[in-house]
Parts: C-alpha cells; sequence; structure tokens
C-alpha cells in the first residue's frame, strides 16, 4: 500500500497560533516587555559584577589606584624616554622618586606630631575644661549628671569586650592593608614600565576598526585620569597652602599634618576638603579658642570659594566634564561599596566611563574610523548574495 500523501496546506489552527505569539511579542506591549527583559537581565549583569568585585577589593582596589597613579605619571616617564632613558630606568626613578616624596612627608608628620603632642595634650585638656564650662553655664545649660552619664558611657565603651573585638579587627585590617599597598606598588612598576605592551596584549584579538577604537579608548582613559589626578594635585596642594599658612599664622598646633590632611582630603571631590578644613577648626577651637576658631573657620570657606569658582573651572576644565549630580552619585555609590577608597576612586572612574562613551564612536581622528560603516555594509553584501545593486 502506498503512503497517503501529506498535506502542503499547513494547519489553520497552528498558524492562528504561531500568529497571536507573535503578535503578543510585537505589539507595543510586547516591545516593552522585551526592553524590560533585556534591562533585567543587564541590571542582573552589572549587580554580580559588582558584588564579585566588592569580594576582591584586596586586588581590585590596588589595581585601580595603580592604574590612576601610572596614569598620573605617565607624561613624566614618556619625558624620560624621550630623553634617551629605558623603559626600565625612567621606571625605578619615577617610582623610587614618588616613594622618597612620600616618605619624608610621612617623616616630616611624625615628626610635627612628636614635638608638638606635649603642648597638644595639654591645649586639649584645658579646651575640654572650657567646652564642659560653656556646656555647664552656656545659654543652654545641661546638668552635671548628664555630663557623668556621657562620659562613663565612653569609659564603658573603650572598656568593653567589643572595643577590644574591634581592636583586633583593626590588626587585621591593618594587615590587608599593608598587603594592598605592597601589591599596589608591584602593580604600579609593570604599569609604569609595560602598561602599553599590557593593553596591546588585551587588543591582539581584536582587528581593523575594533582595534582601532581599543586604541582609543586607552589613550581616552590615560588622559582623562592623569588630567584628573594632576588637576585634583594641583587644587589640593592650593588648598593645602592656603589653610596651612593660615593655621601656621595662627599658631595652631599640628599646623603641617592638618595641611596634608587637608590636602588628601581635597582628592574626595565636594566634601572632602570641607570636612578637612572643619576638622582644623576644631583642632583650633580646642586648642586656640573660639576666637582663632572662627577665624580658622573663615579661612576653609574663603579658600574653597577661590578653588570653587576660580581654580577649578581652569584646571578642571577639560578633564572632568560630569554634572555635580553625577559626582555625587557616584560618591555615594562609590562609598557605600568601598568605603573612603571607593569615595577616592568613584570619581574618577565615573569621569573615565563617561569619556569612553563620548568617544566610542568618535570618528576623523583615528585612522580606519570611517571604513566602520563601509566594512558593515560590505558585511551586509556578503550575507545576501541576491543583492546586486
Amino acid at each position: 500500500m502506498s503512503e497517503p500523501k501529506k498535506s502542503s496546506v499547513s494547519d489553520p489552527a497552528a498558524d492562528s497560533e504561531r500568529t497571536g505569539v507573535r503578535a503578543m511579542w510585537t505589539d507595543r506591549l510586547g516591545a516593552w516587555s522585551t526592553r524590560a527583559l533585556q534591562l533585567l537581565l543587564l541590571l542582573t549583569l552589572v549587580s554580580v559584577t559588582v558584588f564579585g568585585l566588592t569580594q576582591l577589593k584586596l586586588v581590585v582596589i590596588p589595581v585601580l589606584i595603580a592604574l590612576i597613579l601610572a596614569a598620573a605619571a605617565s607624561p613624566l616617564v614618556m619625558w624620560m624616554r624621550r630623553r634617551g632613558m629605558g623603559p626600565l630606568l625612567s621606571t625605578w626613578v619615577t617610582l623610587l622618586g614618588g616613594i622618597l616624596v612620600f616618605g619624608g612627608l610621612v617623616t616630616a608628620i611624625v615628626f610635627a606630631v612628636r614635638d608638638q603632642w606635649s603642648e597638644l595634650a595639654t591645649s586639649a585638656t584645658d579646651g575640654f575644661e572650657q567646652l564642659k564650662g560653656f556646656a555647664l553655664d552656656g545659654p543652654f545649660p545641661i546638668d552635671q549628671d548628664s555630663l557623668d552619664e556621657a562620659w562613663n558611657a565612653i569609659i564603658d565603651f573603650f572598656t568593653s569586650a567589643s572595643f577590644g573585638l574591634g581592636a583586633i579587627q583593626g590588626v587585621s585590617a591593618a594587615a590587608q592593608i599593608v598587603t594592598g599597598v605592597l601589591l599596589g606598588v608591584v602593580i604600579l612598576f609593570f604599569f609604569l614600565k609595560d602598561g602599553d605592551k599590557i593593553w596591546e596584549f588585551f587588543l591582539h584579538p581584536m582587528h581593523g576598526v575594533r582595534r582601532e577604537r581599543g586604541h582609543r579608548i586607552g589613550r581616552t582613559a590615560v588622559q582623562t585620569l592623569g588630567g584628573y589626578v594632576r588637576g585634583t594635585a594641583i587644587i589640593a596642594a592650593v588648598d593645602a597652602i592656603g589653610i596651612g599658612a593660615g593655621l601656621l599664622i595662627l599658631q595652631v598646633p599640628l599646623a603641617l599634618p592638618l595641611a596634608v590632611i587637608v590636602f588628601l582630603g581635597a582628592f574626595i571631590p565636594l566634601v572632602g576638603a570641607t570636612v578637612a578644613g572643619i576638622l582644623a577648626a576644631l583642632v583650633a577651637l580646642v586648642t586656640n579658642g573660639w576666637v582663632v576658631a572662627l577665624i580658622v573657620l573663615g579661612i576653609v570657606v574663603l579658600v574653597n570659594q577661590l578653588e570653587g569658582n576660580l581654580l577649578q573651572p581652569i584646571v578642571m576644565a577639560q578633564s572632568l566634564k560630569i554634572h555635580p549630580l553625577v559626582i555625587l552619585v557616584a560618591l555615594t555609590a562609590g562609598t557605600v561599596l568601598g568605603g573612603i577608597v571607593g569615595a577616592v576612586l568613584s570619581v574618577p572612574i565615573a569621569a573615565v566611563g563617561w569619556a569612553i562613551i563620548k568617544t566610542w564612536n568618535a570618528s576623523g581622528d583615528v585612522p580606519g574610523d570611517a571604513p566602520e560603516d563601509a566594512e558593515d555594509s560590505e558585511d551586509s553584501e556578503r550575507a545576501d548574495p541576491t543583492n546586486q545593486d
């Protein structure tokens, strides 16, 4: 018996079901649903990536810090190479010079604190007694029992088991910091010596337009990071010199360490220099009294106004063109994820990300960008051999 011939006519019920499913995903609601699924997948990928990076902070943070420092020092390294120094010699000169400057600064701070420690302790005791007298006899008096309870609570905390556990955790954190610093120095050495070769290794699988885009992204990242760090260092130095000079004139103890704190605090945008200046005013309040503290506060406000309205627009004009709201959001996210180090790293990372987005499809400045559309069209023609136009 011959087999019955299969009907060439499709099943109307199956065609109707396929058409209904296709219509469900191609109408307006289906398009929005598809986009929502894509966003959920993207957010999941970003969340998993951020979670993984936060679990590897001991490695990720030294790598990021070394990358930023290498970008800032790259002009010096390239200048020495153009003067005939090899990559190894120029790297050692830059690295050892930075270590010597940092070590000299730390030594100066230690000697300043040691020489003024007794004076600071005496002034702090007198200032504390003045604050206690103001709290008892001021316009909003506090009774002695409340002060005694607060003081006993502080003593109980420092003598409790939780404080001892915190001290043990602090030792562990200090060991991690030392490990991270040593790892960062080694990574910085290789970034300074072979940074271009390392980036070229990552670009090796790419060809044509994608390879040129990779080179453009690398140059953009180095220029943005280096410009940000150098510009921030200039602004931080001006803040530290201005506030430090005021502290020296007013004879506030620990003027040099406070100036260094102002310098380091300026690397946290929007709030760092202000918080460091307020700390200097508090030291002046405890050691020199209300009048000097108010003068120091006025100096801090004046220096910050000059920096924000005059110096920062000139120095940072080309290296950080993002809105203050974006800086605030990045600063908050970095602080939540990485603490103080995250606050320092978040803004330059956001600046580099924005700079890469702007130059992703740039054309005209890099050879090989222009033929991108032509290459895509050639690929489409090879994919469709019936196209003879």
